[in-house]
């Protein structure tokens, strides 16, 4: 199990706990954490094998995970549950998710200086291998999966455009519950009439 999707000791405990449960419902495990402090809070994000997540699915995976984590019991304290999609510019935590969202801008941090750096934001090539490819203002560079600490893309309009398009094709937006857009260029056309 990678590192991006369970960090610490705890995180990748838990992920043995919630993996199991999460593939019976249809889901896939994005990311665990778990948050300690003055408020403790398990943190977990899941999306379907082929993307996208809805509210009353977050409910009905927080009602199993519950269930499991009350009998496993791996925290011993009282502490927060929350159940999320990856969101929009999401983390991208598996070697998959680098293949799926190529050609979308994400920033990858790596645990060790590569080069005198361990930041890089560019566009997203794919993979080859166990690297991640991504384009650079040098060119398309190799990154070793391993090597990364945190990977995410990065909020565009381009991006927003695709989630919306997704949710649309996948029958989630309903364009005929909203009213029409009326964008400036038809708004100075009608005041210029």
């Amino acid at each position: 199990m990678s590192d991006l999707v369970a960090k610490a000791t705890i995180d990748r405990r838990l992920a043995e706990i919630l993996t199991p449960v999460l593939e019976d419902m249809g889901f896939e495990l994005v990311r665990v954490r778990f948050m300690s402090g003055k408020t403790k809070t398990v943190q977990i994000m899941a999306e379907r094998p082929d993307g996208g997540i809805e509210v009353d699915d977050c409910a009905a995976i927080s009602t199993a995970v519950s269930a499991t984590l009350d009998v496993e019991d791996p925290i011993e304290d009282a502490y927060t549950l929350e159940v999320s999609s990856p969101g929009i510019d999401r983390p991208l935590t598996r070697l998959k998710d680098f293949e799926t969202w190529a050609g979308y801008e994400a920033k990858l941090e790596t645990t060790e200086m590569i080069d005198g750096r361990r930041r890089f934001k560019g566009v997203l090539q794919g993979v080859e291998d166990v690297e991640v490819l991504i384009e650079i203002s040098e060119g398309i560079i190799g990154l070793n999966f391993d090597w990364l600490s945190d990977a995410k893309l990065v909020l565009t309009d381009e991006l927003i455009r695709e989630m919306q398009r997704q949710r649309k094709a996948a029958g989630i937006i309903d364009e005929s519950q909203f009213d029409e857009i009326e964008t400036e260029d038809e708004t100075t056309a009608s005041k210029e009439q």
